[in-house]
């Protein structure tokens, strides 16, 4: 079991009431390999299995978010596919990019976030709506976890060995110890296995 949603109160003085806010989770959900890359040194996934019944759970699961949290390097991977820079990657989800270098015309589906990626993203789990999925890359990714932004991490382990390439927090050296939730395994091989960070007091 996990912990509860963490809670913020606030009072509007003006019409005195209270109005309750469910502080948002960011699940770190994320491919990766037995030695812990999340991709190539040169960003490709080649090696990972991308059929089979732990790809469909993976579509299901989406539903569990509203919105998603993508580097410069993990959007543009879309391209190759056909995605347009300004394009949603996801349907149904909010999508926030991170990047100093990319420009494209905002809409309410995509913001593009250029500077401030700390205080940008406390200001989101702040505010209303469901839990956020962080689809990568790992420079991003060990910036939230360096700044205790990360509460869940659902990882699913891929029977390959890549022995070189981008790690699941990059340059993070960060010291986090996790409750395993649950784990699942497939007939191919790949283990889902879900965590929550424990929080140090």
């Amino acid at each position: 079991m996990g912990r509860p949603k963490r809670r913020l109160v606030f009072m509007c003085r003006k019409h005195n009431t209270i109005k309750e806010i469910k502080l948002r989770n960011i699940n770190y959900h994320i491919a990766i390999t037995l030695d812990g890359y999340i991709c190539r040194e040169d960003g490709s996934i080649d090696g990972f299995l991308m059929e089979g019944e732990h790809a469909e759970d993976f579509i299901k699961s989406l539903d569990s978010y509203d919105s998603v949290l993508m580097g410069r390097k993990t959007y543009e991977f879309g391209f190759q596919f056909g995605l347009k820079a300004g394009q949603p990657a996801y349907p149904n989800l909010k999508h926030y990019i991170f990047s100093k270098s990319l420009d494209f015309n905002q809409t309410e589906a995509v913001k593009l976030v250029k500077s401030n990626t700390i205080e940008y993203v406390k200001d989101l789990k702040n505010s209303e709506g469901g839990d956020i999925w962080l689809c990568g890359g790992g420079e991003l990714a060990g910036a939230l976890f360096e700044n205790d932004l990360i509460e869940k991490l659902t990882l699913k382990v891929n029977p390959i060995v890549f022995g070189s390439g981008r790690r699941l927090f990059e340059s993070s050296k960060k010291f986090r110890d996790f409750n395993l939730l649950s784990s699942k395994v497939y007939d191919n091989g790949v283990i889902l296995s879900k965590y929550e960070i424990k929080k140090h007091t």
